[in-house]
């Protein structure tokens, strides 16, 4: 039962970096001056503050690994009992190598240790985990969720893979994770995002200067690209705003609507809807604001692109998975105009990558779900890994669809979006998104600021509307996200 009622807390830095990179900064605090037990010191001191905010005192049982994490806890230990809190300490093996200099009984890491607790902190491992839990330590683990305990993980919930999110073996479903500095992937990937709870990252005195001043992986949101993003502009007008061309099917005519739609509600200017003639009835009675032109075949398109002011192409949605699609696409790519590839227009190149791949040659970004990745990229791994590799391979931005979307752009730099509601698993959605990716380039931001800009805006507009949620909802729940966005 949490104690208070949860006050709002500052966003942690939106900076992620791996186990390794997250070593190189302790041990750079320690060359500067910062003893390891000072670090010790503060992370024990910030888990129990947090864990003091949230819980009332009860029976808790604190269970210390034999590296730091567990140095951590038997600081936790200690303050805590110190405030008054019934404490039982178990250590696994000789537990931490810090000299444990509290008077708190101590047990073995066994099952049996949690009879008659309330509360377990898991200190055993942290996010530095190299293999599978196994012995005493996973019979533990697994014995918490099963008893349904209230936890509290140190750093990470021991068994989560710190930089992939994996479960390696067993792992707790913490109600509050305490991590410190830097947040790491495995915080906010699935699995492992899943096992963490609520996420508080504490400061416990490690320079900014440590982490590098260039991060190339965060978390996706705002400040990220809010700078850049492209407002209406008093002198502007509908042209200087661009014009989207969303490529709609003949048959699957939802899928480029509710493209169109989302292009045009994100800012685009002007949107057309290009098909073949037999469709254009359908697609002229959806909206009055967007246009339509007849599109024959892929020289049709050339010559439609060959209107400079048309500056953003988004192909895919309802496109069918046939030659023509396959010539449209390269048509597009090849006028060097921003793209945006979804659905079919991925799953058509699926027997010929490479030829996708090297006509990508001005900004794109591509927008697979898993099932479309694999039969794109031959990558396996977390997701994080996965993207990355397909935007290098690609030379494209890649927008890695799910629950933990993941952005990747050929040089390396990612970002993990965090904010999509599962809402959102409704048909439709990803079309919206590609709308919205396609609207942005053609109001100028970058594939990548356009590709996280996209996704942000696409949880934030899912999590506005709730239970419930259809594709058709997204657009028209996007200008009340917008406005909380708006420059003061």
């Amino acid at each position: 039962m949490i104690a208070t009622e949860m006050k709002q807390r500052p966003l942690p830095h939106p900076q992620l970096v791996t186990n390794a990179e997250m070593r190189r900064a302790e041990s750079g605090a320690i060359a500067a001056g910062i003893s390891a037990a000072q670090l010790m010191d503060a992370a024990g001191a910030a888990v129990a503050a947090a864990i003091r905010e949230r819980f009332s005192p009860r029976p808790t049982i604190v269970l210390c690994g034999p590296g730091n994490n567990g140095g951590d806890g038997l600081v936790v230990a200690r303050l805590l009992a110190a405030a008054g809190w019934p404490i039982r300490l178990a250590r696994l093996g000789g537990g931490s190598d810090r000299p444990d200099q509290s008077t708190i009984d101590s047990v073995a890491c066994e099952p049996g240790a949690l009879e008659g607790q309330h509360l377990v902190v898991d200190a055993l491992f942290g996010s530095g985990l190299a293999r599978a839990l196994d012995g005493k330590a996973r019979e533990v683990v697994e014995a918490i969720d099963a008893r349904g305990l209230a936890c509290v993980a140190v750093d990470m919930p021991s068994g989560i893979d710190g930089d992939t999110g994996r479960v390696l073996g067993a792992a707790p479903h913490a109600r509050l994770t305490v991590t410190f500095g830097r947040r790491r992937p495995g915080h906010l990937l699935l699995p492992g995002r899943l096992h963490c709870g609520e996420i508080v990252l504490a400061d416990i005195g490690i320079a900014d200067s440590m982490f590098g001043s260039h991060p190339s992986l965060n978390e996706n949101r705002p400040d990220l690209w809010v700078a850049r993003y492209p407002w209406p502009r008093p002198e502007g007008n509908k042209y200087t705003r661009g014009h989207a061309v969303v490529v709609g099917g003949t048959s699957m005519t939802g899928a480029a609507r509710l493209a169109a739609g989302g292009a045009l509600r994100i800012g685009a200017g002007l949107v057309t809807i290009a098909a073949r003639p037999s469709a254009l009835p359908g697609y002229a009675a959806y909206r009055p604001s967007i246009l339509t032109a007849a599109l024959n075949d892929a020289s049709n398109l050339e010559e439609l692109l060959s209107d400079e002011r048309k500056n953003a192409v988004l192909l895919g949605p309802g496109n069918g998975l046939d030659l023509s699609t396959r010539g449209r696409v390269l048509v597009a790519l090849a006028t060097r105009r921003p793209c945006v590839l979804d659905a079919d227009a991925l799953s058509v190149f699926e027997d010929t990558p490479d030829l996708l791949f090297k006509s990508i040659v001005g900004p794109c970004i591509l927008t697979p779900h898993d099932g479309e990745y694999r039969r794109l990229f031959q990558t396996e791994g977390d997701r994080l890994a996965r993207a990355r590799a397909a935007a290098a391979a690609s030379g494209a931005v890649v927008l890695l669809k799910g629950y933990d979307t993941v952005i990747a752009a050929p040089d390396g730099t990612a970002a993990i979006n965090t904010n999509a509601p599962a809402t959102l698993a409704t048909a439709g959605a990803g079309d919206v998104l590609a709308g919205f990716a396609v609207g942005l380039l053609a109001q100028g931001m970058s594939a990548f600021d356009a590709a996280c800009a996209a996704t942000w805006l696409h949880g934030e507009a899912a999590a506005e509307i709730g239970p419930g949620l259809i594709a058709e909802d997204l657009a028209e729940s996007l200008p009340a996200t917008l406005r909380r966005l708006l420059p003061r």
